[in-house]
């Protein structure tokens, strides 16, 4: 029998080559006979480089960056050929923060442009942005400010770092320093910058925002819009666009420097040859931390279950949490889903032994579904 595992992260736990890796072992154990492809998985969000650097001929630069609050973090360049690829979850990561540090109105992207100057400083002509996991809502104000173009106020002073500052800005102070490299952000969030669906309203919550925070984040990215659009490179009404309100505001960033947005969990699947393993599966097994009526809403889960039922081949999600729907699951093309928490009876449990749990339950699912 082949088997395609192609997970995505179990965010705060495991990576999706971890999570490929644990089931992987497990079935062979089980049924040794069997041929197995692993294709870990990611949208653009956490994990976007290391998924790509596993499968592409590059070669991985590492970067000192700085997080959402400014301290100094981890990150790296993929370079393949004249493209490079970076990961907005490096520097802007939610995950960076403790809970308690959460504050879209201070966190800033600037990290996210260290990295992006040091793609552009390395000869490449294309730079692909992987957007998602973001702490910040600052529209991409720091990453322009890391690129030269702090915003500024009215009296030309830069204003500090965050989304709630830009209720005052005024405009630019420099031109983008790009050297005509064209960007390109990755995800497959199409929500616009402002508005009921936007950045703010939507994802402000997870980040921290209260109520009057959201108000007062949308109004200043409602501004920060008309600063963007004196861009020479910036379409019209660009706060209304799909993808405009991904990573907190990024998307907007990219679009207006000239950028363009493509699906995230699309160009994955390019890059590493995800349509051949499909094609030559008799079983897929994908899955994630959190299997949630938003998976079903393109996120990776989704686009796995939907190329699976158009190959007419049975897509098993393994997941940490399982909250979607069966009758939606079934619809989005998923046969069965299985969930640590229950495996181990607590949420706790799950969340530290991730990797148990997930060799258990593809053990069990080896016996039941290999011929």
């Amino acid at each position: 029998m082949r088997v395609l595992i192609c997970p995505d992260k179990f965010a705060g736990t495991l990576s999706a080559p971890d999570v490929a890796a644990a089931v992987a072992e497990a079935w062979h154990d089980e049924k040794p006979q069997d041929e197995i492809v692993t294709r870990p998985l990611s949208d653009g969000g956490p994990g976007f480089v290391e998924v790509l650097a596993a499968a592409l001929p590059g070669r991985a630069v590492p970067v000192e960056t700085v997080d959402p609050l400014g301290r100094p973090a981890a990150g790296e360049v993929l370079v393949v050929g004249d493209t490079a690829y970076v990961e907005s979850a490096q520097a802007c990561g939610l995950h960076l923060l403790a809970k308690t540090e959460r504050d879209p109105r201070a966190a800033t992207s600037f990290g996210l442009g260290i990295l992006i100057a040091h793609a552009v400083e390395s000869g490449a002509r294309t730079v692909v942005v992987g957007l998602g996991g973001s702490a910040t809502n600052d529209g991409g104000a720091g990453m322009l400010a890391a690129l030269g173009a702090a915003p500024v106020d009215g009296s030309g002073y830069a204003l500090p770092y965050g989304g709630a500052a830009l209720v005052a800005v005024a405009g630019l102070g420099g031109e983008p320093r790009l050297r005509d490299v064209t960007l390109v952000a990755a995800t497959d969030v199409d929500n616009p910058l402002t508005g009921l669906h936007g950045a703010s309203n939507v994802y402000g919550p997870q980040k921290g925002a209260t109520r009057e925070d959201i108000m007062l984040l949308d109004s200043a990215l409602e501004r920060w819009a008309g600063v963007l659009e004196k861009l020479p490179t910036c379409p019209p009404g660009v706060a209304g666009l799909a993808g405009a309100g991904a990573a907190g505001g990024l998307g907007a960033a990219i679009l207006a420097l000239g950028g363009r947005c493509e699906s995230g969990i699309d160009m994955v699947n390019r890059l590493i040859g995800l349509d051949a393993a499909f094609d030559a599966a008799d079983l897929v097994i994908t899955g994630e931390g959190s299997f949630d009526f938003q998976s079903l809403r393109g996120k990776v889960v989704a686009g796995v279950a939907a190329a699976a039922a158009e190959r007419g081949v049975p897509c098993l999600v393994v997941a940490g949490q399982v909250s979607a729907g069966r009758r939606e699951a079934s619809a989005a093309g998923v046969t069965e889903s299985w969930s640590l928490t229950e495996h181990f009876g607590s949420e706790e449990e799950a969340m530290a032994r991730p990797a148990d749990g997930l060799r258990e339950i593809a053990k069990r699912l080896a016996s039941q579904w290999s011929r």
